[in-house]
């Protein structure tokens, strides 16, 4: 038995499944998204559990886990060329989840969505997850809910090998630098550009025309390569698969955030995300002989070296 493999862009009709067919999401009240004044570390979530609950009992009576992937990124979730299959450290993480939840790695549909709708494919129901690179915040928690941290990144600064840009700094200034809508690196340079040309005039609106604002943070690398950008600015952890894929870019300066990627879900989904974090538990232990080192191991070890454990999970009680 395999995955299904149900790599499409989020349509409008977001509630259709593998080749079109109705997918039947039984409704789940999320409540109104309320103000975090007092969120101080995202990163904190609910306390693991196996108890079952109707995020879990709708999961199972559809038959499969659909998570939300990224295709494009290299090491993390990708299509290789070869195999024609997905794979990547969050398509590993993402198998884990099912094989707990359902019985097998491959009682899994992946859904390819852009960056700036993974919070919306969570809301609408096309989704159940999402294991695509997403930062934790305060802004997104309330939108969705978020496991407990799985890796840790930090933003830097991509951009052709012989660039006199140094950084996150005055370098940038008058640079026109490419960023992923929806993204933490856009409300970096949206907070602190340094004199960055960061914004299209159609941002917000998606359309094809848009250079530096873009749905998908592998479209930044191909502006990049085809000179219609000077840099990018993007996680750095994502940005060390660009700079494997292409070895006329590289990332300079420092990572200037720390930031935490945690497995996402519809906002008040408290089962599942307890389900989510006791698989985390399971995943990050054995140290050297984990099943997060592995996957590092094999994934991510080349381009960031140096890593040798998971993030400390951390809980709200």
């Amino acid at each position: 038995m395999t995955a299904t493999l149900a790599l499409l862009p989020l349509s409008r009709d977001s509630r259709t499944g593998e080749g079109g067919e109705p997918r039947h999401v039984t409704a789940e009240a999320a409540p109104a998204a309320a103000e975090a004044p007092d969120c101080v570390e995202p990163e904190r979530s609910l306390r693991p559990d196996n108890a079952d609950g109707p995020a879990l009992e709708r999961i199972r009576t559809q038959g499969k886990l659909v998570v939300g992937i990224d295709q494009n990124s290299f090491s993390w979730g990708y299509r290789n060329p070869a195999t024609g299959t997905i794979e990547g450290f969050d398509i590993d993480l993402a198998r884990e989840i099912a094989k707990d939840i359902l019985g097998s790695p491959d009682d899994i549909i992946f859904r390819a969505i852009p960056t700036n709708l993974r919070e919306q494919s969570l809301e609408n129901g096309t989704v159940d997850l999402v294991v695509r690179t997403m930062t934790i915040n305060c802004k997104r928690l309330e939108k969705v809910s978020f496991s407990t941290a799985y890796f840790q990144a930090g933003q830097q600064v991509l951009v052709p090998k012989g660039s006199d840009i140094t950084g996150y700094d005055e370098s940038l200034s008058g640079k026109r630098v490419c960023s992923a809508s929806g993204s933490t690196a856009y409300d970096a340079l949206a907070e602190k550009s340094f004199g960055a040309i960061f914004k299209d005039e159609h941002d917000g609106t998606d359309r094809d025309e848009d250079k530096l604002t873009v749905s998908n943070q592998l479209d930044c690398l191909v502006r990049l390569q085809m000179g219609e950008v000077d840099a990018v600015v993007t996680d750095n952890a994502l940005a060390a698969g660009q700079a494997a894929q292409d070895p006329a870019v590289e990332l300079v300066g420092e990572p200037f955030t720390e930031e935490f990627y945690g497995v996402a879900a519809k906002l008040g989904s408290d089962d599942l995300v307890r389900r989510v974090n006791k698989v985390l538990e399971g995943y990050r232990a054995g140290g050297a002989g984990s099943l997060w080192m592995r996957s590092y191991n094999q994934w991510l070890k080349d381009g960031l070296p140096g890593i040798t454990a998971a993030p400390k999970a951390k809980y709200k009680d």
